[in-house]
């Protein structure tokens, strides 16, 4: 970034522009005058720029009110981050920030895809970014009991244990998730490595509390049988699921509820047929950017033909009979769905399939 910019910004800013150029950079695309009107940017964020609105607090109250920074606003907004995308890479076309808490990262890269079939872009950078990492963030969770512990005498590493039976809650973690989207046509004219294709996506509400899931998991069950039906993907398809998994007892076990709901006895341990990849066990839990990230490491399953592990998984829960995969497992995987959930009932899913040519 402009070092003037990336000084009167916040580390969430610069994760999520880091991503997107990552991602843009692989790709091979180049944003000339002739397409930028045409290349869209979707990236989104939970919250914004936390760090600088409580910064900015402090000054205010400390030094007064003409010490408050007068770019602070421009830079903390939760489309922020969109914005500067679009100043850097050049990216001028359909450009917006879809923000649906933890689910925020599945909405972004899903909508970006939709954005392409509708004709409003041939190519978008989508993604999310998140800096959570605050004491005010912390203490919220804590007090909603949403935190986790190690084991008793097991390092701090073991505090995200997705589904397992000793579960109780999850660690944040921080960081952005780039993924750049282009119409299939256009990717296979110019010879761009094809990692995947976006060929499902389905999103739906709770309406039911701001922080509990509602009973089974039926909001999470209709995003993904939506996702399966928009484009006619067959469930016995779907050979790896990227789930929430956040590691809290109740969340995980009414996603386990919707699993089962869309994908029966498949989803079982004993079917050993629909494997999950709790990559939060690794990563934390990303919040608006967790969906991003877990897109990423989904489409990388499918193109490496390869399952990422769920990290610190020992105990099985009858209650999410799930076959929770704990090392890289090499398999085949046709299409591989990932999941996320958000606070105030947000539920996206979003389907990548393994492209093997024409």
């Amino acid at each position: 970034m402009d070092a003037k910019a990336a000084r009167r910004s916040e580390s969430s800013l610069h994760f999520g522009v880091a991503a997107a150029k990552q991602a843009l950079a692989d790709s091979g695309f180049e944003i000339s005058d002739a397409n930028r009107t045409e290349v869209g940017v979707v990236f989104g964020s939970g919250a914004g720029g936390q760090h600088m609105m409580i910064d900015n607090w402090e000054t205010l109250h400390e030094r007064g009110p003409r010490s408050v920074a007068p770019t602070f606003i421009a830079n903390a907004l939760v489309d922020s981050t969109s914005g500067m995308i679009a100043i850097e890479t050049g990216a001028i076309g359909h450009n917006v920030c879809i923000v649906s808490a933890c689910a925020t990262g599945t909405h972004n890269v899903a909508e970006g895809a939709e954005a392409i079939r509708r004709g409003d872009c041939i190519a978008v950078i989508s993604g999310s970014t998140e800096a959570p990492l605050l004491e005010v963030a912390h203490a919220g969770f804590a007090n909603m009991r949403g935190l986790g512990s190690p084991r008793p005498g097991e390092p701090i590493s073991s505090v995200s244990r997705p589904f397992d039976a000793t579960r109780d809650g999850f660690v944040l973690g921080e960081g952005a998730g780039g993924l750049f989207l282009e119409d299939l046509e256009l990717a296979k004219a110019r010879g761009a490595h094809i990692y995947a294709e976006v060929v499902g996506y389905g999103s739906a509400a709770d309406g039911w509390d701001m922080i509990q899931p509602v009973d089974h998991g039926t909001g999470s069950s209709r995003a993904m049988k939506m996702a399966l039906e928009r484009r006619g993907v067959p469930a016995d398809e779907v050979d790896l699921v990227n789930p929430h998994g956040t590691s809290t007892p109740l969340g995980d076990k009414r996603e386990a509820e919707a699993i089962w709901d869309v994908f029966g006895e498949r989803a079982s341990l004993a079917a050993r047929s629909l494997a999950i990849s709790g990559t939060k066990s690794m990563t934390g839990h990303m919040m608006g950017a967790a969906g991003a990230f877990e897109a990423f490491a989904t489409v990388m399953a499918v193109d490496q033909q390869c399952v990422p592990p769920t990290i610190n998984y020992r105990d099985p829960d009858p209650e999410c009979d799930l076959w929770v995969v704990t090392e890289a497992t090499p398999m085949p995987i046709r299409s591989a769905l990932s999941n996320n959930i958000g606070l105030g009932g947000h539920n996206g899913a979003v389907i990548f399939r393994r492209y093997d040519g024409d």
